[in-house]
């Protein structure tokens, strides 16, 4: 997908700051901004690093300018307060972002156009500046000023006395170490240059959405010196910025790179293949080796509930599966008295607050034998053993107040702790208590005991088979969850003998999961009551409209915004299971793939040229306009929603692939008056 935005779009500065582009290379390390280049976080940056301490801003931005003739343009832009500056932008004329991110400057009749890259598998960016001009072209000095944050992308930095500001010359540039327990910097051009060291401080960078999020948002850069790199007649001229020195000239690795970028991208697979796409940028190998997935960009780490529900999405479903099997052997071999870590660290001293994890393993093992049916002695060689570890230990109680009750129902936390995937808490008090047997916890408990039990049976085991206990189970769950108000529906959490009744997302597991745990009957009534209460164009809301403690809108402080995480707010990852529940139910599927894609076009059509270009958002508002909000590319959004668009292109492909046309139409033509206003889009459908 290749997103065009024109000079009038660009010159929007209200709106420009707000779309942001991402690039990867495979080890967690990214470079993202605004498509202006001007950095409206503080997780923005031109090459931020994954080291073992993590991820950390070593190049922010650059300054850039064009001298020639006595005069001086500059191209870059930031934000310092109540400006910007310098005024970079209003010469930007075009931004195009495809397989990477170009723009393009016009001044007077001479266009500068700046493209930048990662080398996969290398912490190194690349830039390309290339000249054209309608006219003869009088000599020209482009000068760049790197300017440094070497800081975790968590933090902020001031200027300081501890910083090294000294440079050593390496060939094509100079280098800089301005902390012991980081990484050199190496900033090379691949022709005539020169350096002049001058140390200086930038002061008071300011970031946009920091301080709208309610957090601290200025900081100080440090600028080394500045590189001047002649240029004379048309042509272009590449330069590396990584951790290492560049072995091989910049315009051969932007050669290679660049190559290998652009037949990716031109693989074409509509809206599929380029949801598969953008889910590799989530699939990383950390800097001791291990195969992880980031659960959203910019600032969420390898979290386990996150990795498994988008491990089919991610890989099996998307032609790297030894990745996603990778990542069931290491949370197999992390598991805790049955329990799967709620996050991974490098240091391996993983967290076990999470009650679901681990039953999200069985169904990521369920999703990649669905997809390789062949593979079941794969299974149970090295997955066999930890599912029945899981099993093992949630019966035994694990604990963190988990076990399973008298009726076979499993039990979670207590009135300090949130187990669930709704975690949020405000000033140490959980937003939505959930301590008790919560819906979707005893429907993913069902479902891996189901699985257990097939697999047992498959694998001769008897003394794991489990049939008798399942019935009685499935009996107990019905008649404690179950609400025969209106058409009928499943609450939320049963507590102390009492049911929170409360229209939430998180009974529709009880309807989509392989093994569901609701009785067929019933199933239908679930999913007419999540369609009628909780299905936006975006995504599910976390609770009904109708609820008293509904939020609409997620805006404010942190702590504002934590209250309203799962308090009405959208979440895209529930597509994936919503769709799943929606396929098990209706008699015309015809009709309702044609209603569900009709629902969900915004998303596809709107979304991915908004906020984080062509991918999916963490969260939206739970009423309209439906803004979109949190990281601007969310693992589980991105896995889920191209799980849930294979599976209905599966169950009624000519209602699908006529819906994708009419999306690709309206990314290439967008209404007028429509939030992607001067931006158009083209995707490229699935290749006969």
């Amino acid at each position: 997908m290749r997103f065009s935005f024109d000079k009038a779009a660009c010159q929007n500065t209200r709106r420009a700051l707000r779309k942001e582009w991402l690039l990867t290379n495979g080890l967690g390390d990214y470079a993202s901004s605004s498509i202006l280049c001007c950095n409206t976080r503080k997780y923005h940056g031109l090459l931020v690093a994954n080291t073992r301490h993590g991820r950390h801003v070593l190049l922010s931005a650059l300054e850039e300018s064009v001298s020639g003739e006595g005069k001086e343009f500059f191209l870059s832009t930031r934000g310092h307060p109540g400006v910007l500056h310098p005024a970079g932008h209003q010469y930007l004329e075009q931004f195009q972002f495809g397989a990477w991110p170009e723009f393009t400057y016009r001044i007077g009749d001479v266009r500068i156009i700046r493209e930048m890259l990662l080398q996969e598998g290398s912490s190194r960016l690349v830039l390309r500046y290339s000249v054209r001009s309608e006219s003869a072209l009088p000599p020209l000095t482009l000068i760049l000023k790197p300017l440094l944050a070497y800081r975790s992308f968590h933090a902020l930095t001031r200027a300081n006395p501890a910083l090294r500001a000294r440079t050593q010359g390496v060939e094509g540039g100079f280098s800089i170490a301005p902390y012991d327990g980081l990484p050199a910097l190496f900033m090379q051009a691949g022709g005539k240059h020169a350096f002049y060291p001058s140390p200086d401080w930038f002061y008071n960078v300011e970031y946009l959405q920091e301080i709208e999020r309610g957090f601290p948002g200025e900081e100080d850069l440090f600028q080394p010196g500045r590189l001047e790199i002649p240029i004379t007649g048309e042509g272009s001229v590449c330069v590396a910025v990584g951790t290492a020195p560049c072995g091989e000239r910049p315009e051969d690795v932007w050669r290679a790179e660049s190559g290998r970028r652009r037949a990716d991208a031109n693989a074409g697979g509509g809206l599929i293949g380029n949801l598969g796409r953008t889910g590799r940028q989530f699939c990383i190998t950390t800097p001791s080796g291990r195969s992880a997935v980031l659960a959203g960009y910019h600032w969420f780490d390898a979290w386990s509930r996150d990795a498994l529900i988008s491990l089919p999405g991610l890989t099996f479903l998307n032609n790297n599966s030894e990745f996603g099997l990778n990542v069931l052997r290491q949370t197999a071999g992390a598991l805790r008295n049955g329990l799967a870590p709620n996050y991974f660290v490098e240091d391996g001293d993983n967290a076990y607050n999470s009650v679901d994890a681990a039953l999200w393993y069985a169904f990521a093992v369920q999703c990649f034998l669905k997809e390789n049916p062949g593979a079941l002695g794969l299974v149970r060689e090295q997955f066999w053993p930890a599912l029945k570890a899981i099993v093992r230990g949630y019966r035994q109680g694990p604990g963190m107040d988990i076990f399973v009750d008298d009726l076979g129902l499993l039990h979670a936390g207590n009135a300090h702790t949130q187990l669930t995937w709704m975690d949020a808490n405000v000033n140490g008090r959980p937003v939505t208590p959930r301590h008790g047997c919560p819906v979707e916890i005893n429907a993913l408990w069902y479902n891996t005991l189901a699985f257990v039990d097939y697999l047992a049976s498959s694998f001769r085991e008897p003394e794991w088979e489990g049939t008798g206990a399942l019935r009685g189970m499935r009996a107990a769950f019905f008649e404690h969850f179950w609400v025969a108000r209106e058409s009928g529906y499943l609450g939320d959490v049963w507590r102390d003998g009492m049911l929170d009744q409360a229209i939430r997302p998180n009974q529709i597991f009880a309807v989509s999961l392989p093994y569901p745990i609701l009785e067929e009957i019933h199933r239908p009534c679930v999913v007419e009551c999540v369609r009628n209460r909780l299905l936006t164009p975006f995504g599910l809301r976390t609770l009904s409209p109708d609820d008293p403690a509904y939020r609409g809108v997620y805006e404010g402080s942190p702590d504002a915004r934590d209250a309203a995480y799962h308090q009405g707010t959208v979440w895209p990852w529930l597509l994936g299971h919503y769709g799943d529940a929606l396929l098990r139910t209706v008699w015309d599927v015809d009709a309702a793939v044609a209603a569900l894609l009709d629902t969900l076009t915004p998303l596809f059509s709107e979304h991915l040229a908004d906020a984080g270009l062509g991918g999916i958002s963490e969260i939206f508002d739970a009423s309209p306009p439906y803004r979109p909000n949190g990281c601007i590319n969310q693992a589980w959004s991105v896995a889920e929603c191209a799980r849930l668009l294979r599976a209905l292109k599966k169950a009624a492909p000519r209602v699908y692939d006529d819906w994708e046309k009419r999306i690709a139409r309206l990314l290439a033509n967008p209404p007028s008056g429509d939030t992607a206003g001067v931006c158009r889009a083209a995707l490229a459908l699935e290749r006969e």
